[in-house]
């Protein structure tokens, strides 16, 4: 049966000081979501740094008691950190990752930096002996041009620091760790040791770790970073595409094509039905921790693999590390009713660990991309939204940062979605729908001006 979907748009100018003060709120007819959200964004917010800490603006991207902020977490922290209103934290903190890259550390960055400015001593001694996880450069590529598509910020993607850490790692950094396509399972184990080299110390053994499973002894490469390789270098294309360099992104697309046939061709288990998660010096494959980053840098084509990589994941206890991840890549692969429940699990003050500053900063983002469904595009000066809420639900995002303005999002339920513009810019609303077939809708664009009002009719 055909239904009739009314879409309400309506656009008042508010002023984006007004947005500043009030700050991003949510409400729904779901009072355990209100509340979750409620949890989540303070205690996100409680991780901001102090005023005239020596290291600038930042927040808490670590163990909370270290007071500092790692690649990993940055990089996954970014855009939850982006609507909360922490764009100055957010500029920071990668600037100061962008500008560590050195050839004397092999063309890493710091791991780990402080508050006070410094490469945390938890995780460095000197250039020769420090901790480092390979994936970090590849997802601090990602989040880079994550937060362009965001905010328009072309520093991202143009600014001089950003495109000398894009190139070194692409390239010569790829060269210096052995990660070329073809020799993910053949390269040494610690192809830059420190010599002499002690097995003993962490910060040996651990300079240049290539994967985020940290409890794998012998490990010569996971299967996270080679979907992290596929996501930077694809995310890189995608800047040099949009420079005009369209046969050198073509070059890197080509390249980040090859990881995800790595992925397809050598990793996947038969006999269990699931992805091998780490390949060992011993050249054996196994299974640890993993599986979810296939998801989360979207390395894995839709299809049964797909399916069985989320059913396995759905069917498994995991550490709060991992499970940060779930509201979003729930959400966005079909599981709404999981990512609800995960997102008031990661909110309970009985969860262990909900301490851990990307749970917070994670469950934002299942409200932000995941619940709400939105998808910013600086490209077009797109937005575009999708409910996955319950049907019959409503829900409402008040004050949002994005793409140069700040906007306020309401869903009632899959039949009617209402924009508002509080800021000066005018942008592109495509808004989509799911009907009771499970269909996306998606209505063409229109663009969404301060003191227009529209009303659009969805079929």
């Amino acid at each position: 049966m055909k239904r009739t979907f009314f879409l309400y748009l309506l656009i008042a100018l508010c002023g984006s000081v007004y947005a500043q003060k009030s700050g991003l709120t949510f409400k729904s007819s779901d009072p355990a979501l209100e509340t979750a959200f409620v949890r989540a964004k303070d205690m996100a917010l409680s991780y901001k740094g102090k005023i005239g800490d020596p290291v600038g603006p930042w927040y808490e991207s670590a163990l909370p008691p270290r007071s500092a902020f790692c690649m990993r977490d940055v990089a996954h922290q970014t855009l939850g950190g982006e609507v909360l209103g922490l764009h100055k934290e957010n500029k920071n903190m990668l600037r100061h990752f962008v500008k560590g890259i050195s050839a004397s550390k092999d063309w890493c960055s710091f791991w780990e930096i402080n508050h006070l400015g410094k490469s945390a001593v938890e995780d460095y001694r000197d250039d020769q002996a420090f901790w480092y996880n390979l994936n970090a450069n590849f997802d601090v590529i990602t989040a880079s041009w994550k937060l362009y598509l965001w905010t328009g910020d072309e520093e991202y993607i143009k600014g001089a620091d950003f495109v000398n850490f894009q190139e070194k790692s692409v390239k010569d950094y790829i060269e210096r760790w052995v990660l070329q396509a073809d020799s993910l399972l053949s390269r040494p184990t610690h192809p830059n040791a420190p010599i002499p080299f002690n097995e003993k110390d962490a910060f040996h053994r651990c300079r240049g770790l290539p994967s985020y499973s940290e409890g794998v002894p012998n490990i010569k490469m996971g299967v996270d970073l080679v979907a992290a390789l596929y996501s930077g270098l694809n995310s890189y294309a995608n800047i040099l595409e949009l420079k005009g360099h369209t046969q050198q992104a073509g070059i890197y697309r080509q390249k980040a094509a090859a990881y995800q046939k790595n992925i397809d061709t050598y990793w996947w288990n038969d006999a269990n039905s699931r992805y091998h998660t780490f390949y060992s010096d011993n050249h054996k494959f196994g299974h640890d921790e993993g599986e979810t980053f296939l998801l989360w840098f979207d390395a894995l084509k839709a299809g049964e693999r797909k399916e069985k990589t989320i059913q396995h994941l759905l069917a498994n206890k995991w550490n709060v590390e991992n499970l940060s991840y779930f509201p979003l890549i729930m959400y966005q692969n079909g599981q709404a009713e999981k990512a609800y429940d995960y997102m008031l699990h990661l909110t309970d003050p009985a969860t262990k660990r909900r301490e851990y500053p990307e749970v917070s900063f994670g469950v934002i983002k299942g409200f932000t991309e995941g619940l709400m469904g939105l998808a910013a595009d600086a490209r077009k000066d797109q937005l575009s939204t999708l409910y996955r809420g319950k049907s019959g639900s409503s829900s409402e995002l008040k004050d949002v940062p994005v793409l140069n303005t700040f906007i306020s999002i309401q869903h009632d339920g899959n039949k009617k979605s209402r924009l508002t513009n509080n800021g000066a810019k005018k942008i592109l609303w495509q808004p989509q729908f799911i009907n009771d077939q499970g269909k996306l809708i998606i209505k063409k664009g229109v663009w969404v001006q301060p003191k227009t009002s529209k009303e659009i009719n969805v079929i």
